[in-house]
């Protein structure tokens, strides 16, 4: 279940560092930064919390990638 994210752009947008998200939303910059690579996909209550700092909603930050059975 590959899920693509829009953090790094909307981090970009805001002028944060990975660092500043990171404290804004209690996790380590590490965290951030797996998370921008897509190699890890965050729990209901850090996306809500990111989505909360962009104010924007968590379906805008996060979408599930579709497989093939769904593109067909």
């Amino acid at each position: 279940m590959p899920v693509v994210n829009h953090v790094k752009e909307f981090r970009k947008e805001r002028k944060l560092t990975q660092e500043e998200l990171a404290k804004l939303v209690n996790v380590s910059r590490q965290t951030i930064i797996s998370l921008e690579k897509g190699s890890y996909v965050p729990s209901l209550e850090l996306a809500l919390d990111i989505s909360q700092v962009f104010e924007t909603t968590v379906e805008q930050l996060f979408k599930k990638e579709k497989t093939a059975y769904e593109k067909n």
